[in-house]
């Protein structure tokens, strides 16, 4: 029999339900994971109690009522949360996210029926060992991402499941299976009515994967077109992704560049206000966008004056995406300056602001003399002592 090593929390809520008579069982992602020898981010459970029962069992204190409706209550143990779904079936979806009304059943096998996909659809319990009614251990075995049933009912129940399938294919390594792949490129048009919310989470998780390139799959199969003015005529370019830190500014970044280079976008900005991006990502992208349209700094002054203008995430964005894509080793560069501890903003100047209104500086004055002492303490990093700076000041003023 297959035995998974349940994780503590999880363990303990399951002996209590099966204790209380209820059927209980670990599902979905924390299965999966176990069975691959990965740490599940999460435990999910899932049992033939109802909601009210669950919280009377374990009590109101310790129990959130997240989604009572759809079954699902999230338990506090151990200073962990674990959502706990009652067995249900799903009507049909018409928002195209949400199930219409579901129908709580008694066994697991049919709650497992309503699930993406046959690596998801596996649940656990150290009493019954591992209920796999679709293969999704055969499927993780064979590194295949296979949709439970009919692959086009999963994906017209939610479209967010095709962006799903890619994401699980490029974070495991595994091949989308081919008739889960030709759904996808059927109903490929259906993910023009997602939240760009969820559009955006899945692709930067995508991003965030060993392999980011995969986002080129989602592009050709047309799970994109709503953000893009043209599809990609190579993937080549994205592979150069890998390259970059697993960050999701650094690897935005270099989506954006591969799409301004091959004429997809029209802009960083466009794009990333489309996917509803927040506002830091979004000005980063942008100016590393404006930057690499020049070459790079060469000399220590260059960066500083740079890394001023523009700040240290915007230009170590930008060395990195231009090493990635365009080879070289100007992010090593950038380090060393870094590293070195010398003054390249206000906030590392010797004096401030209040300095220089004692000296009787004020207005446009007091801020052209700043500016004016920070290029030269770029340029003569030694001299960046408050009494040297007040003395310049005080003989440039006279």
């Amino acid at each position: 029999m297959t035995t998974i090593k349940l994780d503590p929390g999880a363990a303990l809520l399951l002996d209590a339900l099966h204790g209380a008579g209820h059927a209980a069982y670990a599902v979905g992602g924390c299965v999966r994971d176990s069975l691959l020898g990965l740490d599940p981010h999460d435990w999910d459970l899932c049992t033939s109690a109802r909601p009210e029962q669950v919280m009377a069992l374990l009590g109101e204190e310790k129990c959130i009522p997240t989604g009572l409706q759809h079954g699902t209550v999230t338990v506090k143990q151990g200073g962990k949360l674990y959502e706990t779904t009652t067995f249900r079936t799903e009507g049909a979806y018409s928002d195209g996210r949400h199930p219409d009304a579901v129908c709580f059943v008694p066994d697991v096998r049919e709650d497992l029926a309503r699930r993406d996909f046959t690596i998801n659809a596996m649940a656990y319990s150290a009493e019954e060992g591992l209920i796999d009614p679709f293969g999704g251990q055969d499927d993780l075995a064979a590194h295949l991402v296979r949709a439970v049933g009919e692959p086009e009912r999963r994906f017209e129940e939610d479209a967010l499941r095709m962006f799903r399938a890619l994401r699980f294919s490029a974070r495991l390594g595994f091949e989308i299976e081919s008739g889960t792949l030709e759904a996808i490129g059927k109903k490929a048009h259906l993910a023009s009515a997602l939240a760009a919310e969820r559009v955006r989470d899945e692709v930067e998780k995508i991003l965030l994967t060993p392999s980011p390139e995969t986002v080129f799959t989602l592009i050709d199969l047309g799970l994109m077109d709503t953000y893009l003015l043209r599809r990609l005529s190579r993937a080549e370019p994205l592979a150069r992704l890998r390259l970059l830190p697993k960050k999701s500014l650094c690897r935005w970044a270099g989506l954006c560049l591969v799409l301004l280079s091959e004429g997809a976008v029209r802009s960083a900005e466009d794009f990333l206000l489309k996917l509803r991006l927040d506002s830091r990502t979004l000005r980063c992208c942008a100016e590393a966008a404006v930057i690499l349209q020049s070459p790079l700094p060469s000399t220590t002054v260059a960066w500083k004056r740079l890394l001023h203008r523009s700040g240290v995430d915007t230009v170590t964005c930008a060395a990195a995406c231009g090493d990635a894509l365009y080879g070289g080793s100007r992010a090593k560069e950038l380090k060393a300056v870094l590293k070195s501890g010398e003054c390249f903003s206000m906030k590392h100047l010797a004096v401030s602001g209040d300095d220089l209104l004692a000296l009787g500086l004020r207005g446009k004055e007091l801020g052209e003399m700043l500016n004016f002492l920070l290029d030269y303490v770029m340029e003569y990093p030694r001299n960046n002592r408050r009494e040297l700076l007040l003395s310049l000041a005080k003989g440039t003023e006279e």
